[in-house]
């Protein structure tokens, strides 16, 4: 396919390694994307069935799961499914003992539903000792009277309405017709017993209500939205409360039957709307410190019920503030404002906010002088919150069950360090549009509040992770407000929020049984229904390096070096968390080498195979935005931060390592179904580098948040028509919001990689730019994603490789250990 290649792009900028680099043939290094490809083709027509001590496949490719009683890896993920027998074994392997979990992960097409099992007021069995819940590794004793549980070891009785017999096998009778005996993942309906509580009544309220705080257990209820609109002068120039109003009033039919919202306007004052009345009345606050709710009822309305009178409202907003717009905008007091209409039942404020806060609780002083605080030890304080009061409003929302979405779409500087802590200690989502552009991203912003309302979604969360004997959490990581040493609290968990769960040794286990972890969700459904959300995994145990090598995962692994480094922003110097990353990377490589491979020459670089790709995606790490060498403005780095850690496996693996598509070169039937499977042919996606690439060749490189479209100086005219209807580059808008749809057979093969993309991510559309070769500043972002080229102040990917590899020839020539200090493997073991 490649004749040729283009140079590199003359405005990356790299560094070269220090000292004497060992020469490395760019050719023969190990490709991720020859890994991830072939896992693919080897998946797309094979079932996983979950059995302990099989191959798992990667979080890239798309495969049929069948749940026996592991959890699917769309729900759970382990850094290796075989556990090291000894925390001696697991510091000699390096690698990490992590968990990555997504309760509320999509079920591939065709996948049986997650089980709902209702056992009426007595609840799911439990664990008398440890609280474990019932699961397909429990052993029955006593002739089906009790059961031993997986995790302690203790044995309970049933409930005489939950006894069956057991048959030869010691396998209950019942079996085959109990979904929790039978699958990893179920729902249990919970009785009373498992409500939320309201917090217990403080000192001080952060909002004013005539009405005492609700004490005790809440009746669960459905979800209900509140609706935050910022309508300063920056949100109505800036279009941006005209495409929020647009986008709510076309997402209406897609809320859930029995939610229902509220709707608030904000600027230096609060704004409330009376829904029940045709009229819909606002009602101000000027009060911004001292915040309550002006109405009893009809703040909250069903949808679907009172749509015209919603409708109506969403016009009229845009038109009456744009006659008399504020500068200053109360996001504080709005927060604040949401928080007392959601307590006592939980629920989850969705805020559009275009400037920073300057006035009321929260308001935040001018502009930083990020450029003096880069590479200096002040540089950690752009990375946490300016004002610990945003802080507590988290933790307060956090507490009353109540989760905070925003979408972002200033044209300056908003202090998402501050801000955006509200979402992330509340299990919430952070929509990033700077210089919001409503001709090119309304439509984006329309897919995902979209997403946001019909995804898999509870509220008012708790979760605990339990672990069988012999091994004990140590860490979390992900978005969520701590409760005690062992509780994860959410305001709101869905489908597309992922957290992390490191662990190590408390004893020696045993190497005939398993090692087991189960988490459980205890959350409220959409529809007000309490519930638990169950997922469970046994693994092996082993006692010999190469076991827990052979069944490493790469992307877990990759997925947890990025969340443990993204951690420290806030406390450690950027240079200091790459270096550490690059010593995290060597230390596994030479823990496989001292314990796995044969006798060779240190001159010679041994990789194991499931971590071939380990130092590509290590590299790729140091080059996402949120810890690049690279200046990049603090509010950058901190949405990056957030989404990484938050977003499923997958969608880490395909924003470090974006996959790289040449359009020109599609075989005839890709993006066609298969007329066997009737599947879609998919492409195959080619290295991230310039080396690989042609002056007469269109690329495509989608990262999930940013697609680019790449046109080479020399592209053929044939092209340009199949694609965009012109003939000449020079004719080409770079400004087109999409790709046009064409009756050519290249246009409808685009439009369809396009849309499984999409499908497969829940229905959000990428932002879209065009990039023609040395013309458009698209290019420049395009450049950056080519994550082996040297670029964004790091060295390309046989530069890095040679540092790994000189790294380890160190240790294995003079002793010592990497870096000459504690690694990641102290922190983990």
């Amino acid at each position: 396919m490649m004749n040729g290649h283009i140079p590199q792009p003359p405005h990356s900028a790299g560094r070269r390694p220090q000292g004497f680099p060992t020469r490395i043939n760019p050719g023969q290094i190990p490709s991720a994307t020859e890994a991830v490809e072939f896992d693919r083709h080897q998946w797309e027509d094979a079932t996983y069935y979950g059995h302990p001590g099989s191959h798992v496949p990667l979080s890239t490719s798309d495969y049929f799961a069948v749940d026996q009683g592991n959890s699917s890896p769309r729900f759970l993920r382990m850094t290796t499914w075989n556990i090291p027998n000894t925390s001696r074994l697991a510091g000699d392997c390096a690698v990490p003992m992590v968990a990555v979990i997504q309760p509320f992960a999509d079920l591939g097409p065709g996948e049986d539903p997650v089980p709902l099992v209702d056992f009426g007021e007595e609840g799911p069995p439990r664990c008398e000792n440890c609280r474990g819940y019932i699961n397909p590794w429990c052993v029955w004793e006593q002739g089906g009277s009790a059961w031993k549980c997986n995790l302690c070891g203790h044995s309970t009785r049933v409930a005489s309405s939950y006894f069956s017999h057991l048959d030869a096998n010691l396998r209950r009778v019942d079996h085959d017709r109990r979904p929790e005996l039978n699958v990893g993942t179920v729902d249990f309906v919970v009785p009373s017993d498992y409500w939320a509580t309201n917090p217990p009544q403080r000192l001080s309220m952060p909002y004013f209500s005539l009405d005492p705080p609700p004490t005790g257990p809440r009746q669960p209820q459905p979800l209900r939205f509140v609706f935050a609109f910022d309508v300063s002068n920056e949100s109505v120039q800036s279009g941006t409360l005209l495409s929020a109003c647009t986008t709510l009033h076309d997402a209406l039919s897609s809320f859930p039957p029995q939610s229902s919202l509220a709707i608030l306007t904000f600027d230096q004052t609060l704004h409330f709307y009376d829904l029940s009345s045709d009229s819909a009345p606002m009602l101000v606050v000027s009060d911004i410190d001292e915040v309550f709710i002006p109405l009893r009822t009809g703040l909250f309305v069903n949808p679907v019920d009172r749509r015209t009178t919603i409708e109506v409202l969403l016009k009229a907003i845009p038109e009456r503030f744009a006659s008399m717009p504020h500068v200053h905008s109360a996001l504080g007091p709005a927060l604040r404002a949401g928080l007392a209409a959601l307590a006592g039942c939980g629920g989850h404020i969705v805020v559009f906010q275009s400037t920073m806060p300057t006035i009321g609780a929260g308001a935040l002083p001018g502009e930083p002088q990020e450029a003096n605080m880069y590479d200096t030890p002040k540089e950690a304080q752009l990375y946490a919150p300016r004002d610990n009061t945003w802080r507590e409003i988290g933790a307060d929302c956090a507490e009353e069950g109540i989760g905070v979405s925003m979408f972002l779409t200033m044209g300056r500087y908003i202090d998402v360090a501050s801000i955006g802590a509200v979402a992330s200690l509340t299990g919430g989502e952070l929509f990033f549009h700077p210089r919001f552009n409503p001709a090119r991203e309304s439509s984006v912003l329309q897919s995902q509040l979209h997403r946001l309302i019909e995804r898999t979604t509870g509220y008012n969360c708790l979760m605990r992770v339990r672990v069988s004997n012999g091994l004990r959490i140590t860490d979390q990581f992900g978005n969520f407000s701590k409760r005690g040493a062992t509780d994860l609290e959410f305001g709101v968990l869905d489908a597309d929020k992922a957290i992390s769960v490191t662990f190590q040794h408390s004893g020696r286990l045993n190497v005939r049984g398993n090692a087991y972890v189960q988490s459980a969700v205890l959350y409220t459904s959409v529809d007000g229904q309490r519930r638990v959300r169950m997922c469970n995994v046994a693994l092996p145990v082993v006692e010999l390096a190469w076991n827990v090598f052979k069944l490493a995962d790469i992307d877990a692994t990759v997925y947890y070096l990025a969340r443990h480094a993204i951690a420290q922003m806030s406390t450690e110097k950027m240079v200091n968390i790459r270096d550490d990353l690059t010593e995290n990377c060597s230390s596994i490589l030479l823990a496989y080498r001292n314990k796995c491979a044969n006798t060779s020459s240190v001159d010679q670089l041994i990789l194991p195979e499931s971590f071939k790709s380990l130092p590509v995606y290590t590299l790729a790490i140091q080059k996402s935005k949120c810890l690049r060498a690279r200046n990049v403005s603090s509010d950058v780095r901190n949405y990056w931060a957030h989404r990484m850690m938050s977003m499923s496996v997958r969608n880490i693996m395909h924003t470090l390592y974006p996959p790289l598509l040449a359009l020109h070169d599609l075989s005839p039937e890709a993006g066609f179904p298969d007329p066997t499977t009737n599947r879609l042919v998919m492409p195959e996606t080619m290295r991230d580098s310039h080396t690989y690439m042609e002056a007469h060749g269109v690329y495509l490189m989608d990262n999930g948040e940013m697609m680019v479209l790449w046109i080479g100086g020399s592209v053929s005219p044939q092209l340009l028509l199949d694609l965009f209807g012109v003939d000449d580059l020079m004719a080409l808008d770079p400004r087109l919001p999409s790709l046009p749809i064409l009756q050519t057979h290249l246009s409808t093969q685009v439009h369809n990689i396009l849309a499984y993309r999409r499908l497969s991510r829940g229905g959000r559309i990428p932002k879209f730019f065009i990039a023609r070769q040395n013309m458009d500043a698209a290019e420049l972002e395009f450049s950056d994603m080519l994550v082996e080229d040297q670029n964004t102040g790091t060295m390309s990917y046989p530069d890095f490789l040679s540092v790994v590899h000189n790294q380890i020839k160190q240790v294995l020539q003079h002793g010592g250990t990497l870096g000459g200090g504690a690694t990641m493997r102290s922190s983990v073991w």
